[in-house]
């Protein structure tokens, strides 16, 4: 039975590690929730490790510059695990070759930045469709297109017999008012076709192997420490966290906000009828990060 909870220092006591989702939980795109940053602050202050473990496409540095700019400060968080990081080090292995085609933004330019921690990198390549050996996908190049705008282009790579590399699991996000496509979309739709799709980001192992390598590495934390992970998707922040035995913490007031009723806080009812709905248990629930 989920627990609904009225701020997090009600059970923070019994964590010494956080992995806190970022968009839908600390920020919506725009601008940080003050309430979310005064919650890991207060964390922090009495002793628990923040890893903000994220479905970016992108290093971690450029998430830590973009999420300054949305008002998140440095004392909020002791570490960041992307998604882009997981799946970049399975792109610099070899995972979809060496000649790749790219679907994305241009910001997300960032992806084929250099990886220092995999040794012998393959060489990579963006080339065009009729030259590549698989696909990189970190997002659609129109966030607002349906994603089955991509099918043309797909068929042809499943003929091919293309791998997919997801750099972000995530198949909705809410900018502010408006939501978006993600990359996760997009690879639904490749397996769904037939192709094989590679994931790294939640609720994937990689990323929480990666998120545990970054807090293992903080100063103070205990050998087994108790985690607990903080986020507003039910099939990302609250299966990941299932699949990996850890408790969860489910924001209502994020993705599933219409269905849990949230204004301040999730209906009783609506909540147990969505979570039967999607067949998921987490540990806690509350309707933002307070």
């Amino acid at each position: 039975m989920t627990r609904i909870i009225t701020r997090f220092d009600e059970i923070s006591d019994s964590y010494d590690a956080a992995f806190v989702d970022l968009w839908g939980c600390m920020h919506n795109g725009l601008e940080a929730f003050p309430a979310a940053v005064a919650a890991m602050q207060g964390f922090r202050a009495r002793g628990g490790k923040v890893v903000l473990v994220t479905n970016a496409p992108r290093p971690r540095g450029p998430v830590e510059k973009q999420i300054a700019r949305l008002g998140v400060p440095d004392d909020a968080w002791d570490a960041i695990a992307t998604s882009g990081d997981s799946a970049r080090a399975a792109m610099y292995e070899g995972a979809v070759g060496a000649q790749v085609f790219f679907i994305g933004e241009d910001h997300d330019q960032a992806f084929f930045e250099p990886l220092r921690i995999v040794e012998n990198p393959v060489t990579i390549r963006q080339v065009t469709l009729d030259q590549a050996q698989g696909i990189v996908c970190c997002g659609p190049d129109d966030p607002f297109a349906d994603p089955e705008v991509n099918r043309p282009v797909f068929e042809q790579a499943i003929a091919k017999g293309m791998k997919l590399l997801c750099a972000n699991p995530d198949i909705v996000v809410d900018r502010g008012e408006l939501r978006e496509w993600c990359a996760g979309a997009l690879a639904r739709l490749y397996a769904q076709m037939g192709g094989e799709s590679l994931y790294f980001g939640k609720p994937h192992h990689p990323i929480y192997d990666l998120a545990r390598r970054r807090l293992a590495k903080l100063d103070g934390t205990p050998a087994n420490p108790r985690i607990v992970c903080i986020g507003d998707g039910i099939r990302t922040d609250v299966l990941g966290a299932r699949d990996e035995g850890l408790d969860s913490l489910f924001i209502t007031g994020g993705l599933a906000a219409e269905e849990t009723a949230t204004v301040t806080q999730p209906d009783p009812a609506r909540l147990n009828s969505y979570l039967a709905q999607e067949e998921m248990t987490p540990t806690f629930a509350i309707g933002y990060l307070r």
